[in-house]
């Protein structure tokens, strides 16, 4: 059985970040990823549906140390696999994955201070197991197999297509045809204008509004800047612009909501007219970022609707027809296909059973310590992104963070490191603080937070930069051994 220093699940955007960071700085330490899919990326390789791209701008969703040097600030799928490629290739990841290998189970020993990851060879179908000192799970936050799908009254009556965005295949047909997308977050205001181009008519179908911002495709101050200097020293400032730009956004919608409210709804009318019914489609009951923000590029979105290419409906499903969908208000939507983009199926660590001396973890028994180890879990990091802001932000500190810890231990002579929450007066908490329906479907198998650092999530930038860049690593908390 192979013995690795560390050991990395996940070749999506995190566990190449991760693999990155212990190039640059822990040279010395032998690695390996381990990865289901047969190729890397993760979301941006799995998600097939017309128009898939980023939500956050490609100035904080990109690493750190390799520059986004690309035309489009909010780009689309296909760009940042080949930035991902673009990186492995410089930082000479590629032979350290190891594709279709598809990790179940994970098992640590106190008495020899490893780990044993267990999982299969899909390729080969044979068990495959190996060892590591250290742990990293880079497996994303959601089920790669299944979305989420509600249980549609008379589904099985509708003679067309029914598809969920995740389950997306080339063959599905949707040129000159009558298309209802169920759902208005992310995904959904992504298809809509991208399949209106095609389509003989396509309607949005919400049951309640979303917050819809415009941004820029092309980032003016980014572009000026890759003029004036250096990508690296460019880069650096459009990264800084932006990050300061979505704090400002969180923390003003957060402690003027109204304010925000009355901005989002004045750029909506400003493209659709004073005609639209914005008070029905464009105005949600809750406040700006108690769910996230949903980003359309230029606008493309309402521009959709303005030329009649597309509709928003807000109205409840009473039940599925031959012919499409009937609505509590008595209207009837046609479809040839329909699409329910309705979310995510939360899964945490990949669904992998966790084992320590023998006993199986609940994790979501389990404070976060600093959003990037787990109480009483020896020698494992994992990598979950902000909720407010670009997910590689927090994944390039958890990186850095751990590199640091990792030559602590090596100074210092220690094998094994564990958050302990001994003691601790600390009130436990949901660990996100979010009314998006995905994470509250999934708050109870979800890790917790405390009150207080290190174990409170500050969904702040600057703050984890500061504790975890320039933090004293032996900070009380961290039992070493």
């Amino acid at each position: 059985m192979q013995h690795l220093d560390i050991i990395i699940i996940g070749a999506g955007i995190s566990g190449i970040d991760a693999a990155c960071h212990f190039s640059m700085h822990c040279p010395k330490k032998t690695y390996t990823i381990f990865e289901g899919r047969d190729n890397i990326g993760g979301t941006w390789d799995l998600f097939k549906y017309p128009g898939i791209r980023s939500d956050s701008d490609m100035h904080t969703f990109s690493y750190s140390f390799k520059p986004w040097t690309y035309n489009k600030t909010i780009s689309d799928a296909d760009t940042i696999l080949q930035y991902l490629e673009e990186t492995v290739t410089e930082y000479k990841i590629k032979d350290k994955i190891r594709f279709n290998h598809y990790m179940t189970e994970i098992a640590w020993s106190s008495k020899e201070n490893k780990w044993t990851v267990t999982g299969t060879n899909k390729k080969t179908n044979q068990v495959v197991k190996a060892t590591c000192s250290f742990l990293m799970l880079c497996t994303g936050y959601y089920d790669y197999e299944n979305g989420y799908t509600p249980e549609f009254k008379g589904l099985e009556n509708f003679k067309g297509r029914f598809v969920h965005p995740q389950k997306w295949t080339d063959d599905i047909d949707y040129e000159n045809k009558e298309v209802v997308v169920i759902g208005s977050g992310a995904t959904a205001v992504t298809l809509v204008p991208t399949m209106a181009e095609k389509t003989k008519h396509i309607t949005m179908l919400q049951r309640s509004p979303t917050y819809i911002l415009s941004r820029p495709l092309h980032d003016g101050f980014a572009k000026w800047m890759h003029r004036l200097l250096p990508n690296k020293m460019a880069h650096f400032f459009a990264r800084w612009k932006n990050i300061l730009l979505g704090m400002y956004v969180y923390w003003i919608s957060r402690r003027k909501p109204d304010a925000v409210k009355k901005f989002v709804k004045g750029q909506i009318k400003k493209v659709l007219g004073k005609d639209y019914d914005v008070e029905t489609h464009f105005n949600p009951k809750y406040n700006p970022w108690d769910e996230r923000l949903c980003v359309v590029p230029d606008s493309d979105l309402l521009h959709a609707i303005k030329d009649g290419k597309c509709a928003v409906v807000t109205d409840h499903i009473d039940t599925f027809t031959s012919d499409g969908i009937l609505l509590k208000s008595g209207k009837e939507l046609k479809a040839d296909l329909i699409v329910s983009a309705t979310g995510l199926v939360i899964k945490m660590a990949g669904g992998m059973k966790i084992e320590v001396d023998g006993v199986v973890q609940d994790i979501s028994k389990l404070v976060n310590y600093k959003g990037l180890m787990l109480q009483d879990i020896p020698n494992l990091g994992v990598i979950v992104g902000y909720t407010n802001a670009s997910w590689t932000l927090k994944a390039d500190l958890v990186c850095a963070y751990i590199c640091r810890l990792l030559n602590y231990m090596d100074e210092k002579g220690f094998q094994q490191c564990v958050p302990k929450l001994d003691n601790e007066n600390i009130e436990v908490q949901p660990v996100i603080d979010f009314s998006s329906g995905y994470i509250q479907r999934a708050l109870d198998k979800m890790p917790k937070q405390g009150d207080k650092f290190p174990w409170k999530l500050h969904q702040n930038y600057i703050k984890d930069m500061v504790n975890l860049r320039y933090g004293k690593i032996d900070d009380g908390y961290l039992e070493f051994g």
